[in-house]
């Protein structure tokens, strides 16, 4: 059986990393990797493959830095260019990027079989162009493979019963690659030993927080405070978010590093006090690490996290509400948390059986 694997961004360098790793182990099942390019800086994108083993790209399709429509449209004749040429049993993407409905829209409109990693999430808000990109993938997929109950019940809620979708719960792939790499990390890394040894860890790449001058100047004021008044903050900037800040002549008053690889952010996961952030991905990493999270957003995907306590909606328009919401995480008590949310670990090994099973 052959498996197409359309991969483009950060998040998805490191779940298909833990399926990749699965896959490997069985001789009935071929790979073919192809990164569309979406992430292409170094930090953001080569060193994942090094030091995750995640195998080479046999095609890299390069489209970056254009809008929506047309990023969109190039990866999907990108991508069914591809598909002509391997003929692909599945194709296999991940989470909500453009560069997973333009894999999806390419096999379906090729008659190949879509399987979507991370199906079902709903952030209920569809001016996030991540919304419309999963809610579309799912509808459009053969098998969806899920993270969490939710995302189970919101393909219920949306009638999935009633399409010719497999709708399976595996589990988190990311709980595996935590799982799978923190044995791995050094005892000693060397971005955090020159570190302040308390620190909060933040990250700021959200289109509705970067492209909303109101929301960006709050959450930079909100950061600029934390770093001064309540604990030091540490920031991976984003290319982009760094540009946009020069642009509008912007100070985050924060210690700001570059772009780091999944093991570096791992290091600083683990010695960090609290996270602040935009992403959807680090929101869970946090759980995985047991720190409490503050979420500079007005909705997330990962309620289950909100609904026990382990996540702070913060949004991002009010400075009070942040402060606020940074002084109460500190009172979260991640030692007791429950940490069978996303499955056991093991949700590589779920989804590859699932095609071992199929053939």
């Amino acid at each position: 059986m052959k498996i197409l694997t359309i991969i483009g961004a950060r998040p998805q360098f490191i779940k298909a990393a833990v399926i990749s790793h699965e896959i490997s182990k069985h001789d009935e099942l071929n790979e073919v990797m192809v990164h569309t390019g979406q992430h292409f800086d170094n930090n953001m994108s080569n060193i994942f493959f090094e030091e995750m083993n995640l195998p080479k790209p046999k095609y890299h399709l390069d489209i970056n830095s254009l809008g929506h429509g047309a990023m969109t449209g190039r990866m999907l004749e990108g991508i069914e260019n591809i598909l002509v040429e391997e003929k692909p049993d599945w194709v296999m993407v991940y989470g909500d990027t453009n560069s997973t409905i333009a894999g999806a829209l390419a096999a379906r409109k090729k008659h190949i079989k879509v399987a979507h990693v991370e199906a079902g999430l709903r952030s209920f808000n569809m001016n996030m162009p991540e919304e419309i990109n999963r809610i579309l993938t799912d509808r459009i997929s053969n098998v969806l493979f899920c993270a969490s109950k939710s995302g189970i019940d919101n393909l219920k809620v949306e009638g999935f019963d009633n399409f010719d979708i497999d709708v399976r719960y595996t589990g988190d792939v990311m709980f595996d690659a935590v799982k799978f790499y923190s044995d791995r990390l050094e005892a000693t890394n060397e971005i955090v030993s020159n570190l302040p040894e308390d620190f909060i860890l933040a990250t700021l790449h959200r289109e509705e927080n970067t492209n909303d001058l109101i929301a960006l100047k709050v959450l930079i004021e909100s950061l600029n405070y934390i770093n001064k008044n309540i604990m030091p903050v540490v920031i991976p900037i984003h290319p982009r978010t760094k540009k946009i800040l020069e642009e509008n002549n912007l100070n985050l008053d924060a210690i700001m590093i570059e772009p780091v690889g999944y093991l570096d952010m791992l290091s600083l996961l683990r010695q960090s006090k609290l996270i602040i952030t935009d992403s959807g991905g680090l929101q869970k990493e946090a759980y995985f690490c047991k720190k409490p999270c503050v979420t500079m957003r007005n909705e997330t995907e990962w309620t289950e996290l909100v609904d026990y306590g382990y996540n702070i909606i913060a949004g991002n328009k009010s400075f009070d509400k942040i402060i606020e919401s940074v002084n109460l995480g500190f009172n979260i008590d991640m030692k007791i948390a429950k940490m069978d949310i996303y499955g056991e670990g093991n949700a590589g090994t779920i989804i590859v059986d699932y095609f071992l099973n199929s053939i």
